[in-house]
């Protein structure tokens, strides 16, 4: 290590920005631009990198990126050979950030501030493992998605043994021992990284900040996605929904016994009871309802442990820009 009293200068920590990219080619250019221009205001004590991770592109985006890495070599971009997802780039970002004392995850088309980054060193030079950040709600965010937000976050408090904090992001600051720990020990193929990271533990702290406009272009997490996410959160760390199923059968048995119980009482103290063909339907269709969607449940349950133990890999690399020989398998 070097020895300031010996006139050297200290070592820099090593920072790695990841970013994940997908079909963002009019924007892309002005992310580097601010990006850079605010790594060089920490680059007195940081060595830095911005590390793209591209989820297999269908436009001009990797055209951009190739000029970029060409005259900063201080830019790495690592294409995927398919769309695995954002949570997925995600991971392959950390995989790949090799020794960094630091990993910033952040998107690419701007709605996450890069002028937030100094902001979350100085958390993290205070000993903070995961600098986390939380959106504040905007006038840009429609009421029905606010609304659907909330109550998921209510949903997976609810199930989840791990607390979840309502707006978090994927845009928070890990250190150099939390990505090794999710490099080597933490390996699940459904990722949802705001849980995983919050499940790790270690000293933890929030920054909020406020989402700016798309810089161009539309949001990339279509309905279907978004729901799979939401899904992967709540199997990856719940069991309540299995448990669920016990007590509500319980309920609707307690409540069939009862229901039984009447019709006999009934059937010896009143001869003019109906043919009770409307009561017959309605409870067959409950509890074949009810039964129908716990077996949803379950085979949620059972698809997840079953893309498990294919052990398949998380992503594929189809290439690897300014990375050396030693730098492109985690």
């Amino acid at each position: 290590m070097p020895d300031a009293a010996a006139g050297l200068p200290p070592a820099r920590r090593r920072l790695t920005v990841v970013a994940p990219v997908f079909n963002e080619q009019e924007v892309i250019a002005a992310f580097y631009e601010r990006t850079r221009a605010v790594l060089e205001t920490v680059r007195d004590r940081y060595a830095t990198r911005i590390l793209f991770v591209v989820d297999r592109c269908t436009d001009d985006t990797m055209t951009v990126l190739r000029r970029i890495a060409e005259r900063d070599r201080e830019v790495q971009v690592l294409v995927l050979s398919a769309r695995f997802g954002h949570q997925m780039s995600l991971l392959a970002g950390i995989d790949h950030a090799g020794d960094a004392d630091a990993i910033v995850m952040m998107d690419s088309d701007l709605q996450h501030p890069p002028e937030l980054i100094p902001e979350l060193l100085a958390q993290s030079e205070r000993g903070n493992d995961v600098v986390f950040t939380v959106r504040r709600d905007s006038a840009e965010i429609g009421r029905m998605r606010r609304l659907l937000g909330n109550l998921y976050y209510r949903a997976l408090g609810y199930l989840s043994n791990i607390p979840v904090q309502r707006n978090t992001a994927d845009f928070r600051l890990i250190s150099g021992r939390v990505a090794r720990a999710l490099r080597e020990q933490i390996r699940e193929r459904a990722v949802f990284l705001r849980g995983i990271f919050s499940w790790v533990g270690f000293n933890q702290v929030a920054v909020e900040y406020s989402p700016a406009k798309r810089a161009a272009g539309r949001s990339k997490y279509s309905l279907s996605r978004m729901i799979a996410l939401a899904t992967a959160g709540i199997l990856s760390f719940s069991t309540k929904p299995l448990r669920m199923g016990i007590f509500v059968g319980i309920g609707l048995a307690l409540l069939g016994f009862g229901y039984g119980a009447v019709t006999v009482v009934s059937y010896f103290t009143d001869r003019s009871l109906p043919s009770g063909y409307a009561t017959i339907v309605t409870l067959l269709l409950l509890f074949s309802g009810v039964q129908l969607i716990f077996m949803g449940i379950l085979g949620a349950y059972i698809g997840g442990i079953y893309d498990e133990v294919k052990k398949r890999p998380h992503y594929i690399i189809d290439e690897a820009i300014n990375f050396r020989a030693d730098e492109r398998s985690p």
